[in-house]
């Protein structure tokens, strides 16, 4: 009796495709939805902005500067964004960021350094800066060791040329200058007159000063209340007998 042809069963294959395309898609869901969550908590949001090193700007100014506040999207900003919007501003030379999660975001100002004030007509006191900007001065006094500037015009471009001198000088070597201001002559169009404490009056010219000043002071400690002249060649005359009626100074020139 022949035997009959029985047909072999196919296996069923697992499928395997469409059941890591089904956990694939869960997980991308997951994840969306596990992000929507965590931007629309608080733990994603900025909780506390620090700024320090800040003297001429307030808090509140800075914040404005930035953009952001407490609440904003803690990645809604870089660091390196808040660095560009507040060196922006002319007072602050320098920005160090922090951001810390979750948060925080801490900013150090490094503002340039007062180098000397001036007196507003209506009194008020003002800081001029080592790159010329004029700021309010803060803690209601001249600091010592800063010259006051009189008679300059703001848009004078030797008062920021000034500024920008004097930052390079020391404070130790301005100390005694009390007051500086304008002479400009044509053969010195930057010639300024300084007045300092123990009574000097000093002639010289603001490209001239880094190389002079060292020489100022030596004369300041060695002689008699004077005119000093600073310019190409230095020279010195005294104003008159000191009170203890001693020889007056004779004029004296120095190349």
């Amino acid at each position: 009796m022949p035997k009959a042809n029985v047909p072999v069963l196919k296996k069923d294959k697992p499928k395997m495709k469409t059941s890591r395309k089904v956990i694939a898609i869960l997980i991308l869901l997951f994840v969306v939805l596990m992000g929507v969550l965590f931007f629309r908590s608080q733990i994603s949001k900025i909780s506390e902005i620090r700024f320090s090193g800040n003297k001429y700007t307030t808090n509140a100014e800075l914040l404005k500067q930035i953009g952001v506040g407490v609440g904003s999207p803690f990645f809604g900003i870089s660091e390196s964004t808040i660095r560009e919007r507040l060196t922006a501003i002319s007072s602050i030379e320098k920005v160090t960021v922090d951001k810390q999660f979750p948060g925080l975001i801490s900013v150090n100002i490094e503002e340039y350094r007062a180098v000397a004030y001036s007196l507003s007509k209506d009194g008020s006191l003002k800081a001029y800066l080592a790159n010329g900007t004029e700021v309010p001065a803060k803690n209601g006094g001249i600091a010592a060791g800063k010259p006051l500037l009189s008679n300059w015009k703001k848009a004078d471009p030797n008062l920021a040329k000034l500024c920008s001198v004097l930052g390079q000088i020391s404070d130790n070597l301005t100390a005694d200058i009390s007051e500086i201001i304008p002479s400009p002559t044509v053969s010195y169009p930057d010639r300024i007159k300084l007045y300092t404490s123990s009574h000097f009056e000093v002639i010289t010219a603001i490209s001239l000063l880094p190389e002079k000043i060292e020489d100022l002071n030596s004369v300041i400690d060695t002689q008699q209340p004077g005119t000093l002249t600073m310019l190409e060649a230095n020279s010195y005359s005294s104003f008159g007998p000191a009170e203890d009626n001693t020889e007056p100074q004779k004029e004296t020139t120095n190349q």
